[in-house]
């Protein structure tokens, strides 16, 4: 925590009450670890009273480890909005599923129109296990995952999303297509490189937000959220004032209040402490 003597002295109140963060990209550098800059921001924004609540993509299994890291105790969202996680408590507040069968007929469309995909996916639950098929692309270094030997084992048990990549089509080519073929049956979002996400209908990281904010009892026009990808457009639409990474994919910088500096350079505590340092 930072003291009243350290590097913010006489601040006074801090402008918004939830700072909500993205992980891949914006809060996280590119070895996931966090700097200790970012860290001391956070320290400071939360010793003068707001709350910090982390909001990913990943679902609860590849989330805890980097929490866990950050004695992180609040409230979390995961999974793209599909769950709100007690880090505290280490339990499931709220969870989210996709509807199968929709997934499946939204699939069948998709392939029909480019071909078949590869497929990964993420089972709902606390210890929820990522399913990969064949084929599948994913950084090296990545999470734990288990191999999908059998095509019917992916509907086998509750999924939070389903991950889907072409040979040949670019990830906006993908989601584009994907959007226009099956939107009116799932979710269609991009969360990376390489990660276009299908996820129960109207789902989205405002989704999941909303609900913990609630529980905060903060609200929206006191919220700053900082994220880098197209999943981030609905939680910069919610929150009072979006942040955008400058390694953010140019469709979210495009309805971002403002452009930081890079996950790599703190851009996240860039903000901060300007924000810290005015509110005195």
């Amino acid at each position: 925590m930072t003291s009243a003597d350290g590097p913010f002295p006489g601040r006074g109140a801090f402008p918004y009450k939830l700072v909500a963060t993205d992980l891949d990209g914006t809060l996280l550098r590119s070895d996931e670890s966090i700097s200790p800059r970012t860290r001391e921001a956070l320290a400071a924004v939360t010793a003068a009273g707001a709350a910090h609540i982390v909001v990913t993509g990943r679902a609860v299994p590849w989330t805890r480890h980097i929490l866990d890291d950050l004695g992180y105790q609040g409230l979390a969202v995961c999974g793209q909005g599909a769950q709100v996680y007690d880090a505290g408590e280490h339990r499931l507040l709220t969870s989210v599923t996709l509807d199968r069968q929709l997934a499946a007929l939204a699939l069948a469309k998709i392939e029909a129109e480019v071909g078949p995909l590869l497929l990964a996916a993420s089972r709902d639950g606390l210890d929820g296990e990522v399913l990969v098929a064949p084929g599948y692309r994913r950084l090296e270094g990545s999470l734990p995952v288990v191999p999908l030997r059998d095509a019917a084992d992916l509907w086998s048990a509750p999924l939070n999303k389903v991950y889907v990549q072409h040979p040949t089509l670019s990830d906006d080519e993908l989601a584009a297509v994907t959007l226009r073929v099956a939107g009116g049956l799932v979710g269609v979002t991009m969360a990376g490189a390489g990660i276009v996400e299908l996820l129960p209908l109207g789902l989205s990281k405002a989704t999941g937000l909303s609900l913990a904010a609630r529980r905060l009892g903060v609200k929206a026009a006191e919220t700053i959220a900082f994220g880098d990808m197209p999943n981030d457009i609905a939680m910069f639409a919610w929150a009072a004032h979006g942040v955008a990474m400058s390694n953010a994919h140019d469709e979210l910088k495009s309805v971002a209040d403002e452009v930081t500096a890079s996950n790599e350079e703190d851009g996240i505590a860039v903000v901060l402490e300007r924000l810290l340092a005015g509110a005195s």
